[in-house]
């Protein structure tokens, strides 16, 4: 019986470390640096994450100490959270699949539209002004915009067509692309004698360090390019854990069955020898 219960502790120590990533990850996601974290309350992440660790924490008292009640409720508790998770997963990865960066001709950097994310991200951000206008007010205070504007290596045009932008950078910090302005700085565009009516986003900036093009939906897009970034690389972290979880809990389904197999039929014996 020792024996068992040896094995069965061990294998719920190893489900409780494979929750340490995931609790990790939600962590990470909820207090990652950049406006794009008041979009998507991250915080579902962390708290599953908790509570797949508090879970696998009892599982593993409830191994070591013997107690099969407690050990029962966690191979339900724990069958309910992985489950949740997985939805999560498929979620996440589903809302960050669609790409609204699309490549310029002459340009290192990407342009952002709006259109080219998933329908349920547009609807949470454009669709809702106010908690879009904490997102502006996030981006314009966070000084991405302004480091761009004092960046002194940009001595030519072509020095800032040739660098790598960040999507907020690229939608928010300068004009689309299509709307045809001259470059005077990172920051400072002058436009055509004949305003285009390419793109929205084209009478939306301004030279303004407090405006720009915090206005646009190039912006918003931008945001949202940032946020789908940090959100594939949660997915990876996510998915790997999962399974990792998955295959160590069946393995702790199998030893916990085999425990309570072993308990009866000693006791059985037992019974019979007396």
């Amino acid at each position: 019986m020792a024996v068992s219960n040896n094995i069965t502790a061990c294998i719920t120590f190893l489900v409780l470390l494979c929750t340490v990533p995931i609790a990790a990850t939600g962590v990470w996601l909820a207090s990652a640096h950049g406006c794009s974290r008041l979009i998507v309350a991250q915080w579902p992440v962390a708290i599953l994450g908790a509570l797949l660790f508090l879970v696998a924490l009892a599982g593993f008292l409830g191994a070591y100490r013997n107690r099969r009640g407690l050990l029962a409720c966690y191979l339900f508790a724990m069958a309910a959270l992985v489950t949740l998770l997985l939805a999560l997963i498929v979620f996440a990865f589903a809302v960050a699949h669609d790409d609204g960066a699309y490549p310029v001709l002459g340009r290192a950097y990407d342009d952002y539209r709006l259109e080219g994310y998933s329908p349920w991200l547009r609807r949470y951000v454009a669709g809702d002004p106010e908690r879009w206008e904490g997102i502006r007010a996030c981006v314009a205070g966070s000084g991405t915009c302004r480091k761009l504007a004092m960046d002194s290596s940009f001595i030519v045009p072509e020095q800032f067509y040739m660098t790598r932008l960040s999507p907020i950078q690229s939608g928010c910090c300068k004009p689309p692309t299509v709307c045809g302005f001259a470059y005077a700085g990172p920051t400072t565009w002058s436009a055509p004698a004949a305003n285009p009516a390419a793109d929205a986003d084209c009478a939306a900036w301004s030279n303004d360090p407090a405006q720009l093009c915090y206005g646009c939906d190039s912006c918003k897009a931008g945001v949202l390019g940032a946020l789908r970034e940090q959100w594939r690389k949660a997915n990876v972290a996510l998915l790997v854990a999962a399974v990792a979880l998955i295959f160590v809990y069946v393995i702790g389904c199998c030893a916990f069955r085999n425990a309570q197999t072993e308990d009866m039929f000693r006791r059985y014996k037992w019974g019979n020898n007396y």
